[in-house]
């Protein structure tokens, strides 16, 4: 598979995603149809992991998800500990992999962890901002709410027109 062009194996990825990994012979007889001869076996051999790392990349996620609903990170401090399990985590990688430091872009890797950390500070960021909003909006009704109803209470007990307005811009904040 490493060796198809970029685009086919682009394309393979996707519909191996799409088939829910299996009719490996049709999907055999389309990368024929495309130019490449794959055998059933070999699209096996190569969906087989990569459906095993899609399940637990899926698992992570919905593992996250449920993290983060359960309790809230104001200060980022799970988006640093991501960035470093993912450094320690590289690291392990190419001592388990036995892989030649000489064949591996390490600043690459790292920037990538450093790019998921900035992700997870953008999104904290844009979280906090939404939730200022959605509380600014409750104190606004809240606030609205409350002045409507002193100023019918302070109709109902005789306040003149200039009090119940008095009374209601100032729990409005405004006078």
């Amino acid at each position: 598979m490493h060796s198809l062009p970029p685009e086919l194996k682009e394309w393979l990825d996707a519909e191996l995603v799409k088939r829910g990994f299996g009719d490996y012979v049709q999907l055999a007889a389309d990368l024929k149809a495309r130019g490449a001869e794959v055998s059933k076996s070999a699209l096996q051999r190569y969906g087989s992991p990569f459906e095993q790392r899609m399940a637990q990349l899926k698992m992570a996620s919905e593992q996250a998800r449920a993290l983060v609903d359960a309790a809230p990170d104001d200060e980022d401090k799970l988006g640093s500990a991501v960035v470093r399990m993912t450094q320690e985590k590289i690291f392990t990688l190419l001592m388990d992999m036995d892989i030649d430091a000489k064949d591996v872009d390490v600043n690459k890797l790292f920037k990538n962890a450093a790019e998921i950390g900035k992700a997870s500070v953008t999104q904290k960021k844009f979280s906090l901002a939404v939730r200022k909003e959605i509380e600014e909006a409750a104190r606004k009704k809240a606030l609205e709410d409350a002045a409507q109803q002193a100023s019918e209470t302070g109709r109902q007990h005789g306040l003149s027109a200039a009090g119940v307005d008095a009374l209601r811009l100032a729990i409005m904040g405004q006078l």
